[in-house]
This record gives structure tokens, C-alpha cells and sequence, in this order.
């Protein structure tokens, strides 16, 4: 079960993963832990997924956003449609001439998946919790001094936010 909850103090509306048998949740944004029972559930579902959309449309609804945020598909279908349009990676990379199978294996060792390093994405997510002032330029500084190139660690956060993986507020990113 998921549920979507806000916060009394900043007004952060976040997921919460079991409601009924935790005892309290802390915002992801002020840090203040509430008692779970005692917390105002916009949107219950067993379905991640279905909590992750409510809270977004939610959120769009708080800012005015209602209309886009309605011309928008539902994530699982611009999911879909990504895959379905064009060709795949493994297509396009042996009409190119490349072992696609090499490429596999490059890209599981550049991101973690072989010797035992961080994947780029892990090393931003790390950037947000490690640094004070989680702001968009100090998690690039700090996910460069990891070895992540500046742009892509924009891309990252960006993706991440997108994702609902992080939020951003007032310029500073948190992991959810």
C-alpha cells in the first residue's frame, strides 16, 4: 500500500510505503517526523506507480498547472511510446558496425555494473544527500569530484526529478 501525504510545516507531499504499519514518517523536505496515523492521505493505492501519478497530479494541481499537467500522458504510457518509437539500441548499434555485445559490457563496467564502482546516477544521488546546501550547482561540483561530468550530472538530476525520485524546491533537491 502507498499513500500520499503532506506535511503540516511545509506543506511537502511525498509517498509513504505502508502507512498502516509504520509508526511515523519523516518530510522529505523539513525533516519533521510525523505520527503515520495522524498524517492527511490524499491518495491510497496498492499501485506505486498510480500514488507516484496522483501525487504529481496533485502537486500540478497546487501550482495552477492542472491543464498541462492533463495534456500530459500518464507516465506508464510515455513509457510505452518511448519504447515503441524508432529502433532499438541494440538495432541501431549493429547497423553501425558495433558489437552490441561489447557496448553492453563497456557500459555495465562505466556504470558499476563490474567492478564494484558507483554508477553516475548513484554518484548524484549520493552528490544530493552529501553535500549541505543540496543546490543544483554544489551537486554538480560534488558529483564532478566523483567523476561525473558536469552536464551529465545536470541531466541526471533532472531525470531523477522527473522520475520523482528527488524533488526540488526553492532550487535545492532532496532524495525521496
Amino acid at each position: 500500500m502507498y499513500a500520499v501525504v503532506g506535511c503540516n510545516e511545509c506543506a511537502n507531499m511525498w509517498l509513504v510505503t505502508d502507512p498502516e504499519a509504520s509508526e511515523t514518517a519523516q518530510c522529505s523536505r523539513c525533516g519533521k517526523t510525523h505520527r503515520t496515523a495522524k498524517l492527511k492521505r490524499f491518495f491510497e493505492s496498492e499501485d506505486r506507480a498510480a500514488a507516484r501519478e496522483a501525487r504529481s497530479a496533485l502537486l500540478a494541481k497546487k501550482r495552477g498547472d492542472s491543464a498541462a499537467f492533463a495534456e500530459v500522458d500518464h507516465v506508464s504510457e510515455l513509457e510505452d511510446a518511448v519504447d515503441e518509437a524508432g529502433i532499438d539500441d541494440r538495432e541501431y548499434l549493429e547497423a553501425s558496425g558495433l558489437d552490441a555485445d561489447a557496448v553492453d559490457a563497456a557500459g555495465e563496467r562505466a556504470e558499476g555494473g563490474g567492478g564494484g564502482s558507483r554508477s553516475r546516477t548513484e554518484v548524484v544521488r549520493d552528490a544530493v544527500d552529501a553535500v549541505d546546501d543540496p543546490t543544483e550547482a554544489a551537486v554538480v561540483e560534488r558529483a564532478e569530484r566523483d567523476g561525473v561530468p558536469a552536464d551529465a550530472a545536470r541531466e541526471i538530476l533532472t531525470r531523477l526529478a522527473r522520475r520523482g525520485e528527488l524533488t526540488e524546491s526553492n532550487g535545492r533537491y532532496r532524495v525521496l
